[in-house]
């Protein structure tokens, strides 16, 4: 449902989140390193997610990206919405131009409530709350070392 681009950014944030701060800045490519992701791509998702200020950015020697107190309240459905816009909650799950209560496909109604909790759910969770959760049960975001 989310795509690679989604994933990587949220998992980038997630990284920042865990690792940066206004002194300690980290770069693009030892971040893709650390997730394991394509550099060049996820640059380009770093980029884009700091104009939309999502993430903080300094350029120059001392630079990189980091995330603010205030870039970690930031909601999961904002850093979707940047990436891919929302347009992908509204398709049908079966890739009919039509779907909805009046006119569903066959699934409509064994995947629409999936879909609105999900939605709901990135609606509500920030990056500070998902930091919180891989704290306190140990999740990962990365397989690198295992």
């Amino acid at each position: 449902m989310l795509s690679n681009a989604s994933k990587y950014a949220i998992r980038a944030m997630l990284y920042l989140a865990q690792n940066s701060s206004p002194i300690n800045k980290i770069g693009a490519k030892f971040i893709a390193e650390e997730l394991e992701t394509p550099q060049p791509f996820l640059a380009k998702l770093l980029r884009q997610l700091s104009t939309n200020r999502l993430v903080s950015s300094t350029k120059g020697p001392n630079g990189g990206f980091y995330l603010s107190d205030e870039n970690k309240e930031k909601y999961l459905w904002d850093v979707i919405v940047c990436i891919d816009g929302g347009h992908k909650f509204e398709k049908c799950f079966l890739g009919l131009s039509k779907c909805d209560n009046r006119n569903p496909c066959p699934v409509h109604h064994i995947v629409s409530p999936f879909k609105e909790e999900l939605l709901d759910t990135f609606k509500e969770k920030t990056i500070n709350n998902l930091v919180e959760e891989i704290e306190k049960e140990g999740t990962v975001i990365s397989l690198k070392g295992f």
